[in-house]
């Protein structure tokens, strides 16, 4: 059983994948051929080359075995079924006390990108929207204040 549900857009899916592939097949090989050379110039116990090329090793494997886990334990979001409540995959119009309105997607957390509009269904905005209707209002606790959100409209 997964620990963590990753939702993901097919989008997001392919882009994890494509990284994923990229280390896999090209940047192992490259930190491997710089361990090599490092190895060859002599002594390693005082080889900044060397330090330097295994902690980047060691960043490459940590990060395959996140993807891996990532792209395992993976939902896939499909386009939202015609739903009257926000949920993981819905863009969700709301609009502010003083009259602004944003658009939010509603995305799973490792596709976040708050400054355009891709919001965590683990953030506090995204976990104040899910389950809610057109027309109700939320609040939400940001660090300048708690704001109130009326959700104008779900796609």
């Amino acid at each position: 059983m997964p620990e963590k549900v990753h939702y993901l857009t097919p989008d997001g899916k392919r882009k994890l994948e494509s990284e994923l592939e990229y280390l896999l097949t090209v940047r192992r090989a490259q930190v491997a051929e710089r361990i090599r050379q490092a190895k060859e110039g002599g002594d390693i116990m005082e080889n900044a080359g060397y330090d330097d090329a295994k902690n980047e090793q060691a960043f490459i494997e940590g990060r395959i075995m996140t993807l891996q886990t990532i792209l395992r334990d993976a939902v896939v979001l499909t386009q939202p079924s015609e739903s009257d409540t926000v949920q993981v995959g819905s863009h969700v119009t709301v609009c502010d006390d003083e009259g602004e309105t944003s658009v939010y997607y509603i995305v799973g957390s490792t596709e976040a990108d708050p400054v355009n509009g891709r919001i965590s269904n683990e953030s506090p905005v995204g976990r104040a929207l899910l389950g809610r209707r057109v027309g109700d209002i939320v609040t939400v606790r940001t660090p300048g204040g708690n704001t109130r959100l009326t959700i104008l409209s779900i796609g």
